[in-house]
């Protein structure tokens, strides 16, 4: 299992929309996603996401870790 790693709220929802999420709303520094198959999503965007905060993302979006790390090297 590949360590987890910390990024910023930005770097995530760039890296969920590949996956086919899309951006419902915004309020304030949350933005809401959205897929048509899977779970709503909602991303801080924050400098800096940390690792329980991304783990909660990461289960709420349906993703492992590998997926999501794998993901972001594409």
């Amino acid at each position: 299992m590949p360590k987890i790693p910390i990024l910023s709220g930005d770097i995530i929802v760039k890296v969920l929309e590949k996956i086919g999420y899309f951006r419902t709303r915004q309020r304030g520094s949350h933005i809401r996603l959205k897929h048509e198959t899977r779970r709503s999503v909602t991303v801080p965007v924050y400098k800096t996401i940390g690792k329980g905060l991304l783990r909660k993302i990461l289960r709420d979006g349906e993703l492992t870790v590998e997926e999501f790390v794998s993901l972001m090297g594409k």
